[in-house]
């Protein structure tokens, strides 16, 4: 582990950090928090962290809360998704967190510049690879020619955070990331566990139950999934071993839809899930779903092993949504 450090997060009541912060805090990090209500201020208080009430977007209360935690890193963890996104409503759906990982992204590392803060983690995607064949590596190029609307705003959006956090503050366009610069972004797969879609009362597992989740297609698009508490583990191993660049925090064992949501089902005692065309699901699933369910790509884990020498404590989602569906693996 690292010598202790000052961290400070945003996004620390989300999904992924109520995994992370008790985790930082037990080993000794002064962890700072920022956030915009009083529930989650207190949210904060009770796992161990400083509270600082700040929002994102309002760059003064953001230089406060930097200049009380005066963070040597900092974490950006930030989203605002529904709990269930309808895919023909992106717009609306995702809009809020694109801002969040533009806008939002801008501004926190503008106050880095003014506290010298000089190593940024953020969370980012891994399933946004374009079409190809095999898994995906972090070299592949991301989907930027998605259709036009909310399934390209969403890419695009964190495609621009990432260039952004490579950069690092005051960095014009083109110019070299500063030296001492150490832009960090985990791309997350599909999050299960604690909170989640795939958690109890989700958005996922709700669906099935209803049966009304089908596998579209030829059901060939490929899930690559995560348990937030590995997830979590993955972002303290890039906290211990400062490396730029971005990093698919996956688990071992990427599985087509097709696969996927049959076991799911027979996992919660849920009927067996009907199969559609991908033209008649697309007015219900949109471009996005239909991406999703036919041709999306898994990623590989390999790069974050080797560079920031993390292991799944879940290496396989089947074992994982059995056993720890509800509950942590470590």
């Amino acid at each position: 582990m690292s010598s202790p450090l000052r961290i400070l997060i945003a996004g620390g009541t989300g999904v992924i950090g109520r995994e992370l912060v008790p985790r930082l805090v037990a080993l000794g990090h002064e962890v700072h928090g920022i956030a915009r209500g009083d529930a989650s201020c207190r949210s904060l208080d009770a796992m161990g962290a400083h509270a600082h009430a700040a929002d994102v977007f309002d760059p003064d209360a953001l230089a406060r809360a930097f200049d009380a935690a005066r963070p040597e890193v900092v974490m950006h963890q930030l989203t605002a998704l529904p709990a269930r996104i309808d895919p023909n409503e992106l717009e609306r759906d995702i809009g809020p967190t694109n801002r969040l990982r533009t806008e939002g992204t801008r501004n926190l590392i503008a106050a880095c510049a003014r506290t010298g803060t000089r190593r940024f983690i953020t969370q980012s995607i891994a399933f946004w690879a374009a079409p190809g064949e095999g898994l995906a590596s972090e070299d592949d190029p991301l989907y930027l020619d998605a259709p036009a609307g909310g399934f390209r705003a969403m890419i695009d959006a964190a495609a621009t955070m990432e260039r952004l956090v490579a950069a690092g503050p005051a960095t014009p366009p083109g110019a070299p990331a500063p030296d001492d610069w150490i832009g960090t972004s985990l791309r997350y797969g599909q999050f299960y566990g604690p909170g989640t879609i795939f958690d109890d009362g989700g958005s996922f597992i709700a669906g099935l139950a209803r049966r009304r989740i089908p596998v579209v297609g030829n059901g060939a698009g490929v899930f690559s999934l995560i348990h937030v508490a590995d997830a979590a583990l993955a972002t303290i191993a890039a906290l211990d071993r400062p490396t730029r660049g971005a990093f698919h925090i996956v688990d071992d064992t990427p599985v087509a839809a097709a696969e996927l949501i049959p076991e799911l089902a027979r996992l919660i005692g849920a009927k067996p899930p009907r199969r559609v065309p991908a033209w008649l699901a697309r007015p219900l699933a949109g471009a996005y779903g239909i991406h999703m369910m036919t041709r999306m790509r898994g990623a590989s884990n390999a790069r974050a092993k080797a560079a920031l020498g993390w292991r799944p404590l879940l290496p396989d989602w089947r074992h994982g949504m059995h056993r720890h569906r509800t509950s942590s693996p470590g």
